[in-house]
């Protein structure tokens, strides 16, 4: 399937499921908004319970980014995956998953990270010596800084800003 393969809606019954079988259920959804290199796939894999899910993971497997490239520069394309990946994260939070992850176009987020720049370019730097290869790497450093202005935006709109995932999920957790 490619970017251009026209979708259709479908029931998700046995997908959300298999989901919920892996990561736990809560009463209440969740959707943290961080950029590329802030800690979100280290959290998630570090994770004691299941709580939270990678949007990296969430959005591809169900067919929400066909783009099968970590930073596609076409701004089309990425509007388009960011409105799909909303169609499934809010159906996500409905059915009360926790997802951290960076795709994002018009669904309100419960919570942003944005790190301080210097750390930011720290886990930039971390992946360009080989500990992760995943997200932005040193040649997206300017997509990663605009999209973190982006992101920004949603602080005017009254949504919680801070410098960590932890700190994120410390806060959002107290409060559900």
């Amino acid at each position: 399937m490619n970017q251009d393969t026209p979708i259709i809606f479908s029931d998700g019954t046995s997908f959300y499921d298999k989901l919920g079988n892996e990561y736990n259920i809560h009463s209440k959804g969740l959707f943290i908004l961080a950029p590329s290199a802030s800690g979100k796939t280290y959290y998630i894999e570090n994770q004691t319970e299941k709580d939270w899910i990678d949007g990296d993971y969430l959005w591809p497997v169900t067919n929400a980014d066909l783009s099968n490239d970590d930073w596609d520069y076409d701004m089309e394309v990425v509007k388009e995956i960011n409105r799909r990946s909303d169609v499934i994260t809010y159906q996500a939070k409905k059915l009360g998953f926790w997802i951290i992850g960076s795709s994002n176009d018009s669904l309100k987020p419960d919570a942003i990270v944005l790190l301080p720049i210097e750390k930011h370019m720290e886990y930039v730097q971390k992946r360009l010596e080989g500990q992760n290869s995943n997200g932005a790497k040193k040649e997206d450093v300017d997509a990663l800084l605009e999209h973190r202005k982006i992101i920004e935006l949603w602080v005017d709109q009254g949504v919680p800003s801070f410098e960590s995932v932890e700190m994120a999920v410390e806060y959002l957790t107290e409060s559900s």
